[in-house]
């Protein structure tokens, strides 16, 4: 999730284009195209940020600037509805925590279609998706994972050797371990996959762990 504040980016500072002078004002046209501009500029701008990415982008600003910044828009994940008000007055952790509610609903309808995804393969083809633990951690360090589902407040404490592939799991932390739901997650995401940590009951196969490969 992004926020784009009216000062452009993702609640970083542009030079603000100037202000409208009120309805009516005979300079209002040529505002709106500086503004426009401004945030085709923006757009560029953002399209470079979120290469290769489908998070969702939630507008913040005083609410006239919105309809200007969707006409200048091409991103296909702006969310429609946006925080009204002036940015500037908020601190990031203040406009994420506003976010959250017009996300949520998009995240989880998003979490729900990956798990349908995950039981029609595991319904066609079995290689394609696994929940079995020792699979998944191997295959998250070879880049094979796309998609991996984690238990929240889960942990699996065990040490994976990439030299002979081999993941030792143990029910009590030892020397040298670590969680591997955890080393998971992380290498899921450092090779470009998606993670989604969901509540225990809601990870696919009712296990701690589960991944749909790249295929």
């Amino acid at each position: 999730m992004r926020i784009a504040t009216s000062k452009g980016g993702t609640n970083n500072t542009f030079q603000q284009p100037g202000s409208f002078h009120g309805q009516g004002s005979p300079d209002q046209d040529d505002i709106k195209k500086d503004l426009l501009q401004f945030f085709h500029q923006i757009d560029g701008a953002l399209h470079d940020f979120f290469r290769n990415k489908k998070g969702p982008l939630v507008l913040a600003g005083v609410e006239y600037l919105f309809p200007i910044y969707k006409e200048a828009n091409t991103y296909q994940h702006l969310v429609e509805q946006g925080i009204t008000g002036n940015p500037e007055i908020f601190k990031p952790e203040e406009l994420h925590e506003l976010a959250l509610p017009i996300v949520e609903p998009l995240l989880q309808e998003n979490i729900e279609g990956v798990v349908e995804v995950y039981k029609e393969l595991a319904g066609n083809d079995t290689s394609k998706v696994s929940h079995d633990i020792k699979e998944i951690i191997q295959s998250a360090y070879y880049h094979r994972v796309d998609s991996l589902f984690v238990a929240v407040g889960e942990q699996r404490w065990g040490h994976f050797d990439p030299e002979t592939m081999t993941v030792d799991l143990h029910p009590e932390p030892q020397a040298d371990d670590e969680d591997m739901l955890d080393f998971a997650a992380t290498h899921t995401i450092l090779n470009g996959g998606k993670v989604y940590a969901v509540e225990p009951e809601k990870v696919p196969d009712e296990a701690p762990v589960a991944a749909i490969f790249r295929y």
